[in-house]
């Protein structure tokens, strides 16, 4: 029987800045997002959207997402294959379109890690496991988009 897992969030907006939504540009974009026993994560839209550049937006957050679960597999399934990893940073890309009524979608995400291992030798051997980390990340296998990656090394 599979197992289930739940995941409990809190969003507060804390952009009133006196007059609540009462215009489009009255107020801010600014929100926190929480959840027990962790420091909040500032949030806020784009800043093509009226957001704040200096605060997470939730389109940065799903980029983020795909690539900590590819991560957190492949450093998995390398551990379980012997495989020692010294070393691992990603610089993925997410791309996204506005639709003309003013909604979106993201067309793919690209994710471009790079790998440092402890044995070169075992270099094509850990290679392959992205392609095994992919078919098993929870979050990609969650998104209506293709999520391609791109390892290099590192």
């Amino acid at each position: 029987m599979p197992k289930t897992h739940r995941y409990e969030v809190s969003v507060v907006w804390t952009g009133n800045t006196g007059s609540g939504t009462s215009s489009y540009r009255a107020f801010e974009r600014a929100h926190e997002i929480r959840a027990a026993g962790k420091p909040p994560i500032a949030g806020s839209s784009d800043p093509a959207f009226r957001g704040d550049p200096a605060r997470w937006n939730p389109e940065e957050l799903l980029v983020a997402s795909l690539s900590e679960c590819h991560m957190l597999w492949f450093l998995h399934l390398c551990a379980t294959a012997g495989i020692v990893v010294t070393a691992y940073a990603d610089d993925p890309l997410g791309t996204m379109v506005e639709t003309v009524d003013g909604g979106g979608r993201f067309e793919e995400v690209v994710l471009r890690p790079r790998v440092t291992l402890d044995d070169p030798a075992r270099t094509d051997e850990a290679a392959a496991l992205h392609e095994r980390a992919h078919e098993l990340c929870f979050i990609a296998n969650s998104v209506n988009f293709p999520v391609r990656h791109e390892p290099a090394d590192a």
